[in-house]
């Protein structure tokens, strides 16, 4: 189960450039949130099926704890610089990365990481076993790309009810932020088993655009009502979803996505489409999962 309340934001590091870029970010998310951060590092070694730990010589664990220490420290030392005030903990597991970050998320309101470059993209491989946005027990943000100020929150919404989380959590960043938001659907030419989905009923004589604007509008009504401070745009585009959420990237504060949508979205965290934002989206992309399998 998730944690509740107000946990931290949690930002894995590694001594990486992108993970000292992903340290800042979660700063900046934590102070905008009231809440704590903990950064955290895993520097064990992942046994064969990802969910134990291989128990290497004690005197290489003693180096790597060592490692990790003085890196938990320069990092702390960094951000509390950056961010006066800001409540800051740190943590170091002897655990592989894949099992460390998944058991932090359960304590975390969001699991932040860097840009899956060089060993951190091994941890979006797209492997049911290791993708850790396709399993963490909270949000995931990949920092890549930048923050464009005055930018909005985007938000890809599929039509179905299994969307629901994306659009909460994109409403939510874009109250904080003050920021606009930008839903997008989008539907593509053989799509029409998505767009019907989950309760969705056709209209006779209803254009699939048309179906793609009252599905859209019947998702955001609820959370217009609840977040009347942001200002929303709809759109409602014939493309596939990749190719628009990368072009709005861009332009964007932050991406938001779900990971267990239909139609446009099936296989989103597993599949071409998030592989895709998580590697090339220009902005930092939140991976939204939803309990529910499909």
């Amino acid at each position: 189960m998730s944690a509740t309340g107000n946990p931290p934001i949690v930002v894995a590091v590694d001594g990486s450039e992108t993970a000292a870029a992903a340290a800042l970010w979660a700063a900046g998310e934590a102070a905008r949130r009231h809440a704590s951060l903990l950064v955290y590092t895993a520097y064990g070694l992942e046994d064969a099926a990802l969910g134990g730990k291989i128990h290497p010589p004690s005197d290489w664990l003693a180096v790597k704890e060592a490692e990790a220490d003085r890196l938990l420290r320069q990092t702390r030392a960094t951000l509390e610089a950056t961010v006066p005030g800001l409540a800051i903990a740190t943590e170091a597991s002897d655990r592989g990365p894949v099992p460390g970050l998944l058991e932090v998320s359960e304590r975390a309101r969001i699991l932040v990481t860097g840009e899956p470059v060089g060993a951190i993209a091994g941890l979006f491989s797209g492997s049911p076993d290791v993708d850790l946005a396709a399993r963490a027990h909270c949000p995931v943000v990949v920092v890549r790309g930048a923050e464009k100020p005055g930018g909005p929150v985007v938000v890809g919404a599929d039509g179905s009810p299994l969307s629901e989380a994306a659009i909460a959590w994109a409403f939510e960043e874009a109250s904080i932020r003050n920021a606009s938001l930008v839903a997008l659907y989008t539907w593509h030419d053989g799509d029409t088993a998505g767009l019907f989905s989950d309760g969705n009923v056709a209209i006779q004589g209803e254009s699939l655009q048309d179906s793609g604007r009252r599905l859209l509008a019947q998702r955001l009504a609820g959370w217009q009502d609840k977040y009347p401070d942001v200002q929303v745009e709809r759109r409602v585009e014939h493309d596939k979803p990749r190719a628009r959420l990368l072009e709005l990237s861009h332009h964007a504060q932050l991406l938001v996505v779900g990971s267990r949508g239909r139609g446009g979205f099936a296989g989103l965290v597993l599949g071409s489409t998030s592989q895709a934002l998580l590697h090339h989206a220009a902005c930092p992309v939140m991976v939204v999962r939803t309990e529910k399998e499909v």
